[in-house]
Order: C-alpha cells, then sequence, then structure tokens
C-alpha cells in the first residue's frame, strides 16, 4: 500500500537547501480523480455516478466522441489510491451501470492495491470486482489506462481488461521494487519492474503506449469507439488503390507490412495493439468503408514473418477480442511457415500455436483471408484458412499456397536426381523442377482448382474485394459475435 508521503524535515546543515514541493489542494492536484474523468469524456458530459468523497473511487458516465460510456478512476490523493470496501463498490456500481446500458467502460488507475488497515474484508472487495469484470468480458468492451503506479490488485484488474493502455507514469507490478529486495536480492526501481520496457516489449501486459497522460486518455477514447460504436460497413465508399506498390519487387525480400495494413483501412483509423510486443505479427483494428474491422497479418521484416509461440498467442487473444464484440477480421498472409528451434519447441510453440487455431475455428465473424506473396505448412492452417471456415480466401496473383517452397520441396523429393546433376547445371535443374513441381502441387491456380481459394483478385481491386466479402457475409448472417468471454490469454 502506497501512503501520501510527508514533506521531510532537514536533519542535518547538508540538507538545509533542500526545497520541498508543497502539497496541493486535492481540487488542485493532476492525480483528482474528478479532474481525470473531466478530460477524458467528450466537453459537458460528464455525469458522477458515485459521491466524490474519500473512498478513494470515483465514477462517472458521459459520452467519448459522442457515444455512451462509463468510466470510474482512482483517487490517488487518498492513500495512494489504496482500494478498500468502499472504493471497491463504485467499481462493481460502475461495472453494473456498463453492464445495464451494454456500453464500454474505461478504469483510469493509479492505486497501491488493496487497503492493509482493512484487512481480509479489502481482499474480499477486491476480488469481487474481479469477479464482475469476468462476468463483463465479451459482453462489453473494458479498456484501462493505467496513469501511476499499479500494485497487487490494482496490477490484475487491468491485466483482466481488454486493452491495457500505459500513461507514461504508469507502472504494473504484483510486487513493488522493495518486496522484490528484500525476498529475492534482486536490484530492481520501478521503471525497470513494471514500466514500458518490460510490459510493451517483454510480457504483453500492455498493449497501448502513451507519451503523455493526454495521449493516454486519448487512446482510449478511440479504442473505446472503435469497439463500442463500430458503425456500418459502406462498401459504396470503399476506394481502391495499388497495394502492389506497399511490397518489394523482389519476392525474397522482406518488408514492413504496415503500410500494407495503412492501405487497406480507411486512411489514418489504423490503430496497432502490442506493437512492440511479438512483432512478427501485426495486430491492428482500424475501419474499412467507415466500419470496425480487426486486421492480422504476418509482417516479413520480424523473422521474416515466421509465425512463433508469441506470435501465436498474440494472434489468437486479438482474434477472439474482435469475435466477442462482432469485429469482422482480415488476415493479410505472407508466411514462410512456423520458427524452428529447440527453444521453441520448449516455449510450447505447439500449445500456444493450437491456442491460434482453436480462436480462428470458433470465430463466427466475418473473416476474409489475402495472401500476397506465400503461405506454406502449418503456418497455412493456422493463418485462417478454407479449412479453418474462412468466410473468403482471396489471393494475389503469383501467391504460393503449399506445404513448402517449391524449390526447397523439390530439393527432398528429388535429393537424388540433382547429386547426379553436374553442379553448373544445377541451378536450372532445380528451377524446371520447382516450376513442375508448382504446376502439380502448388501454386495459386492449383488451390483454386481444389477450392482452398476462392478467388484471384489484382492488387489494385483487394479493398474492394475485401469490403465486398465482409458485406455479403453480413448480409447473409447478420451481424453475429462469439458466445465467449476474452480470456487473457
Amino acid at each position: 500500500m502506497t501512503q501520501t508521503a510527508q514533506p521531510p524535515t532537514p536533519a542535518a546543515p547538508s540538507n538545509a537547501n533542500r526545497t520541498v514541493k508543497p502539497k496541493l489542494p486535492r481540487a488542485e492536484d493532476p492525480r483528482n480523480p474528478l479532474t481525470r474523468l473531466t478530460a477524458l469524456f467528450d466537453e459537458g458530459s460528464l455525469e458522477l455516478l458515485t459521491p466524490d468523497d474519500l473512498s478513494g473511487m470515483l465514477a462517472a458516465v458521459g459520452t467519448v466522441n459522442g457515444a455512451r460510456a462509463v468510466a470510474f478512476c482512482s483517487d490517488a490523493t487518498v492513500m495512494g489510491g489504496a482500494m478498500g470496501v468502499d472504493g471497491c463498490q463504485v467499481v462493481v456500481t460502475a461495472y453494473q451501470r456498463a453492464l445495464t446500458d451494454g456500453v464500454p467502460i474505461i478504469g483510469l488507475w493509479h492505486s497501491g492495491g488493496a487497503r492493509l488497515a482493512e484487512g481480509v474484508a479489502s481482499l474480499h472487495a477486491v476480488g469481487r470486482i474481479f469477479a464482475i469484470m469476468t462476468q463483463a468480458s465479451g459482453r462489453i468492451p473494458q479498456i484501462s489506462v493505467v496513469l501511476g503506479p499499479a500494485a497487487g490488485g490494482a496490477a490484475y484488474g487491468p491485466a483482466l481488461t481488454d486493452v491495457v493502455v500505459l500513461g507514461p507514469e504508469g507502472r504494473i507490478f504484483v510486487t513493488g521494487p522493495d518486496v522484490v529486495r528484500s525476498v529475492t536480492g534482486e536490484d530492481v526501481d520501478m521503471l525497470r519492474l513494471g514500466g514500458p520496457e518490460p510490459h510493451g516489449r517483454r510480457s504483453g501486459v500492455v498493449h497501448l503506449l502513451a507519451e503523455s497522460e493526454a495521449d493516454a486518455l486519448e487512446q482510449a477514447r478511440t479504442t473505446a469507439s472503435l469497439l463500442g460504436d463500430q458503425g456500418t460497413l459502406r462498401v459504396e465508399d470503399v476506394e481502391d488503390a495499388d497495394l502492389e506498390d506497399l511490397l518489394p519487387e523482389s519476392r525474397k525480400r522482406a518488408y514492413d507490412v504496415h503500410p500494407l495494413i495503412e492501405g487497406v483501412l480507411d486512411e489514418g483509423s489504423a490503430l496497432e495493439l502490442h506493437a512492440r510486443w511479438a512483432p512478427n505479427v501485426v495486430t491492428s483494428l482500424g475501419r474499412l468503408g467507415g466500419r470496425t474491422v480487426g486486421v492480422v497479418a504476418n509482417n516479413p521484416l520480424r523473422l521474416g514473418g515466421c509465425l512463433d509461440s508469441l506470435s501465436a498467442e498474440k494472434a489468437s487473444r486479438f482474434v477472439r477480442l474482435c469475435d466477442a464484440f462482432g469485429v469482422p477480421l482480415v488476415v493479410l498472409v505472407d508466411v514462410p511457415g512456423y520458427l524452428p528451434g529447440v527453444g521453441q519447441e520448449w516455449d510450447g510453440v505447439v500449445r500456444r500455436g493450437a491456442k491460434l487455431l482453436h480462436a480462428f475455428a470458433e470465430c463466427v465473424v466475418p473473416r476474409v483471408t489475402l495472401v500476397t506473396r506465400k503461405t506454406y505448412g502449418g503456418a497455412y492452417i493456422a493463418m485462417n484458412s478454407r479449412s479453418l471456415g474462412a468466410t473468403k480466401v482471396l489471393a494475389w496473383p503469383g501467391a504460393e499456397v503449399a506445404v513448402m517452397g517449391a524449390v526447397a520441396a523439390i530439393r527432398i523429393l528429388h535429393r537424388r536426381k540433382l547429386a547426379e546433376v553436374a553442379p553448373d547445371l544445377r541451378e536450372q535443374v532445380e528451377a524446371e523442377l520447382a516450376a513442375e513441381h508448382e504446376r502439380i502441387a502448388g501454386g495459386v491456380e492449383k488451390a483454386v482448382e481444389i477450392g482452398v481459394v476462392d478467388e484471384i483478385v489484382e492488387p489494385t481491386r483487394t479493398r474492394t474485394a475485401i469490403a465486398a466479402a465482409i458485406d455479403a457475409e453480413t448480409q447473409a448472417q447478420g451481424v453475429r459475435r462469439g458466445a465467449h468471454g476474452n480470456i487473457p490469454l
């Protein structure tokens, strides 16, 4: 529990010139929950749900970009935002209102955890927050913004929600640096223990990193709008662009997939989640024809675009998020397979890869796959293939759909024959055998013939083809969403 520090008294002449910043009145303190909630909601829309007292929490309703939402905020001016029985009841009340209204809920966290003075009663109260968060999972969008230290129960609260935004002063940890130091001997500060680097790049706890408190609140507003006010797809408003120019001419060159994602989505609408964690797969929310969609894309610039244990877990969590809230999926595929190695096997690539298979196979939202260059092996199946129930599978001309690359395949299938070929002729023979192998067993034309690819589309028709496929499925099946929660995989 974090207590409000009292200004120290100089103990010796060496400290005589030390200045102490005076404590601000609560009304002027930037940590005041009313100040933070006012900044979150649209101007003039805030209505308090609970009294502005010393409970350690404050809840309100209002609008975010014109749409209704509920929010609560830790009161870090009182006992460092520690949560007691009354403060926890404020959060439960906020959740009950959000569930009744069917609107997003945004939590602003700055808390040292449960109030020690209240003992087990405070722990029980924090547990009630966890319970109602779990009940709300997959029913209403839950967004957390961590603006200061969030320890213990205040760390697990955000972790149970759908999207976590970390402000520049935000720190998330179960036990603080002092406890870590006393128990393990590790010398660590709050930044290294629970700041943007460990949680944005290493742990995957945090989805979005902010440069300022105002930026953190704006990212929460954007996320709430994308998930809570999804809009309607207007196919007639979708204009095509030549997306092929966003890929290098050489099919062997790596490239960054972000420009392609931004080219598929409406201009300026992309919001990437987990940008630094497992970056070989990109997961973004955005809009297409005005309607919210989710994008899952292999990124050849990182690990060649291979799937691995972490990226499979990252993608599966995102797929289930979109399915739970009825967000259609666009899957951009350029994958050479799963990353091989002892480390991957020991890190659970089989178990974590199975999560992605399960996530796509249980999806009921429209989900359109586009193969841009290649899709090989088990990763072909995992990236929303026809066999897992993809709504439609599109491919650009020349895309490869195969167990592995043609050259790699013939080097296995024709190993003895190639061994007998003179070294100066081997490259030519490999090329001839690879072309024959593609004709018989691989290539996009063969994929269309056997029905695992529905249509070959030119890059210049990509956006309209994806929009038309999503719209056709919506017209046929209605707006659907998965009947499941969004467990933090």
